[in-house]
């Protein structure tokens, strides 16, 4: 990560922030009706909205459905004015193929898909703005949203990542972080177990300085936790309210 001072000698970042603190973080769920889950999530300037369907019936070809669990299903687009980029085909495109993968192996380590054989979650999201975290920004939504559709999981999972400067772990990186082309470790967490969903590292780094980074993204992964945890909590309240219990 060469060029621009990604850290001071003060220890601050481009946007103020210490090493290991997050972006600011706002969410809330059932925000469409008409679907089974819903949710919206801002982390910092990314924005991502998560939908949820299911379980329901396979849809397509029976000979999809698995007798023992059910079959997950995740598809990602980004709005074509989710960045300074002009884009062709939001939808469908080889990263949005790998996104959807990288969230249908998150969530199938989530879910309790036993209880659901032969049939089908739906899982949709969309990044409205991205500047940076856009995989953890998904995961996280699209927890709040499986959560909304009243869908077991076997515990929250929650997604951050981070890079590594001047000797230093950074966590939740920003669109400037990211576009200075140092390591980057994606990270999402099932915090009461500490299990690890999925763990994706795109440059190469020292094995000296692994621990280090891996760390930085796991604490920042259980402070999304606490952060996430409030607002079911506070959905619930509300909801609570709403059928005068």
């Amino acid at each position: 990560m060469a060029g621009l001072e990604l850290l001071s000698d003060q220890g601050y970042r481009v946007d103020g922030r210490r090493a290991g603190e997050l972006r600011k973080i706002q969410a809330r769920m059932g925000v469409f009706a008409q679907a089974d889950g819903s949710a919206y999530i801002e982390q910092g300037n990314t924005k991502a909205l998560a939908v949820v369907y299911g379980p329901h019936e396979i849809r397509g070809s029976r000979s999809r459905a698995l007798p023992d669990r059910a079959l997950v299903n995740c598809q990602y687009s980004s709005a074509t004015f989710s960045t300074g980029e002009r884009k062709r085909r939001p939808h469908g495109d080889r990263k949005s193929c790998e996104m959807g993968l990288q969230l249908r192996q998150t969530f199938e380590a989530a879910i309790l898909t036993q209880l659901h054989p032969r049939s089908q979650i739906d899982i949709y999201v969309q990044v409205l703005q991205a500047d940076g975290g856009t995989y953890a920004a998904c995961v996280n939504a699209a927890t709040l949203a499986v959560m909304d559709a009243g869908i077991p999981m076997r515990d929250f999972v929650c997604a951050c990542s981070a890079g590594f400067v001047d000797g230093t772990a950074l966590a939740d990186l920003s669109h400037v972080e990211e576009a200075a082309g140092g390591p980057q470790l994606a990270l999402a967490l099932l915090p009461a177990s500490g299990q690890i969903a999925l763990l994706e590292m795109d440059a190469r780094l020292h094995e000296d300085h692994l621990e280090q980074v891996l760390d930085a993204a796991a604490q920042a992964a259980r402070d999304v936790h606490t952060l996430l945890d409030h607002v079911v909590r506070q959905h619930v309240r509300e909801a609570s309210i709403l059928l005068g219990d």
